[in-house]
């Protein structure tokens, strides 16, 4: 009887210790931040592999498109829908550069780095920015 009981403690604690290693994030899409417009809460994300970023579409008129040549190697194109909110699952590591596609040049961009693997640092350095998102990039990519 002992046996079965600390089995049923062992898988209670086992589950319950794998949920709280999960590190999803929520990043919110937003209008107005502070004093910056046209902004996700979250400029720099780092998660592990497996876990999901949930974009939350605070406000409309945003939406999430990975950058073409700013993702890790394998990682298909990814672009949301306008005033929807949308989550995606991380399961290659490495830097994933993202943006709102209409307010892209007004610096609205992010990045997520997936299980501390900076490896496509390079491809990211060679994204080309424009406007706003010229000028606040460099920072970022910076502190990846």
């Amino acid at each position: 009887m002992k046996s079965i009981k600390h089995i049923i403690i062992s898988i209670v604690l086992l589950l319950f210790a794998s949920n709280t290693f999960a590190e999803d994030e929520t990043i919110e899409m937003l209008n107005k931040l502070d004093n910056e417009s046209m902004v996700y809460s979250k400029k720099i994300v780092r998660i592990d592999v497996g876990d999901t970023i949930f974009w939350k579409a605070t406000n409309k008129g945003h939406n999430v498109e990975f950058i073409k040549g700013g993702v890790p190697e394998g990682v298909e194109k990814f672009k949301s829908k306008f005033n929807k909110d949308v989550e995606y699952n991380f399961t290659i590591p490495g830097i994933y550069a993202y943006w709102c596609t209409p307010h892209k040049s007004m610096g609205m961009i992010g990045f997520v780095v997936v299980g501390d693997n900076r490896s496509n640092l390079d491809s990211i350095k060679k994204i080309r920015f424009t406007a706003k998102s010229k000028k606040i990039a460099p920072d970022l990519i910076n502190s990846l």
